[in-house]
């Protein structure tokens, strides 16, 4: 099965090839802070039908937590349509993720008039890109680390994938004194979470070449195999990058000569089963939105020379797209009541998966593989509605539901 999908992609990176604009004169250097935002605002610049800017907050040196936002109407949630983010350089020497965004932002925008199918996802999708949630850290960086930690840290030297509430296992934390204690630069991306329906999301970073999926903890911090109520999902999405990527599914070990020599089927893993990491931030995003996030090692270099940038933009580029493709399957739909008004907060039962909600205007998606569901909506004070639905690869399937009033 995989095989077929294998060839399927390689087909699909042909056809963004010979379709997309030359990128060869980009600018393939080191972006400190001053440079990314005025990368940021050029490009917008340059494509102000299509882009916006936003800050969500400040880290705790006051640099901005800036995102360019990429759609047809900038600034505004279509109903229907998913919402989907990149995050880079959360630890400020894991440099490369937030290459690869400037450029994903740019490429994107420079293709929207050239090539159907990159207009088609800008045109069917709100994407939100973040180059760096820890911009203080990468000031303090150096060019040519290999595998250290300066600069890894926030300003406060705290490591912000450790830094989030832990909804699964807890650790004797609860959940209030866990946002006491979070950073400037985790409270910003928590309420960015929180408030935004993003379905599906990727946290870039650096140091190896693998998919990490969900769960990363695990009880008492024991290195296992740590699987969530959607494992079969995260494999499938955490591949759909790993096989599109020029090298990261390749036998062998994923970085000759670092690590161990440690190595991943297909280029992916369980995060707990890989090392248990608490207070991460791909597994608050599945636990408290309906957001499905993957972290993304994308060099084996964690700060490589800026003369590498370019090859590694080659190795990412078209999964970088076609990641942000997979919001586009599984179920999807709109819950309103008798009247006609949409029903928020209204709850997508399946099985024993996750139980995704509504956003504010009643719409919801679902990312399942293809099968048959039968899938349960209720809202309270609602009476619940039982359906079955078939899901295919070809597009989502679309499930609009009206609630009637409890008697």
């Amino acid at each position: 099965m995989w095989k077929v999908i294998q060839i399927c992609l390689l087909l699909v990176t042909a056809t963004y090839s010979a379709s997309i604009a030359n990128t060869e004169n980009d600018e393939f250097v080191h972006h400190h802070y001053e440079d990314m935002i005025n990368f940021m605002e050029r490009v917008h610049a340059d494509y102000p039908h299509i882009t916006r800017l936003y800050d969500i907050g400040e880290s705790v040196e006051g640099r901005a937590l800036k995102v360019i936002e990429i759609s047809d109407k900038p600034g505004i949630h279509e109903v229907g349509e998913p919402e989907v983010k990149y995050v880079g350089n959360m630890h400020g020497n894991e440099v490369v993720g937030r290459e690869l965004i400037l450029h994903l932002s740019r490429y994107l925008c420079r293709n929207y008039e050239k090539n159907l199918e990159i207009r088609k996802l800008i045109d069917n999708t709100r994407i939100h890109l973040m180059p760096s949630m820890n911009p203080d850290g990468y000031e303090r960086g150096i060019e040519g680390d290999q595998q250290g930690v300066r600069g890894r840290r926030n300003a406060n030297n705290v490591d912000l994938n450790r830094n989030f509430p832990d909804f699964i296992y807890m650790y004797g934390k609860t959940a209030k004194r866990s946002y006491q204690h979070a950073q400037p630069e985790t409270r910003a991306i928590m309420n960015w979470i929180t408030r935004t329906p993003f379905v599906i999301s990727a946290n870039l970073h650096g140091g190896s070449l693998v998919a990490n999926y969900p769960y990363d903890t695990t009880p008492d911090s024991v290195r296992q195999y740590s699987r969530s109520l959607d494992d079969d999902v995260f494999r499938f999405i955490a591949k759909s990058y790993s096989l599109t990527h020029r090298t990261m599914a390749k036998s062998g070990p994923a970085c000759p000569g670092q690590r161990r020599g440690e190595s991943f089927k297909d280029g992916i893993t369980n995060g707990a089963e890989w090392y248990p990491v608490n207070g991460g931030m791909q597994d608050f995003n599945y636990e408290r939105s309906n957001c499905f996030e993957i972290t993304l090692e994308l060099s084996c270099q964690k700060y490589p020379m800026a003369k590498d940038l370019k090859s590694y933009w080659d190795d990412n580029k078209y999964a970088m797209v076609h990641y942000l493709r997979q919001a586009h399957r599984g179920v999807k739909g709109v819950v309103k009541d008798e009247r006609g008004l949409p029903i928020p907060e209204a709850r997508i039962v399946i099985g024993s998966r996750k139980i995704v909600s509504t956003a504010k205007d009643g719409d919801y998606w679902r990312i399942l593989l293809p099968g048959t569901y039968s899938v349960r909506i209720d809202a309270d004070g609602y009476e619940p509605v039982r359906k079955e639905v078939t899901v295919t690869n070809d597009k989502p399937t679309e499930l609009n539901v009206t609630l009637q009033r409890s008697m």
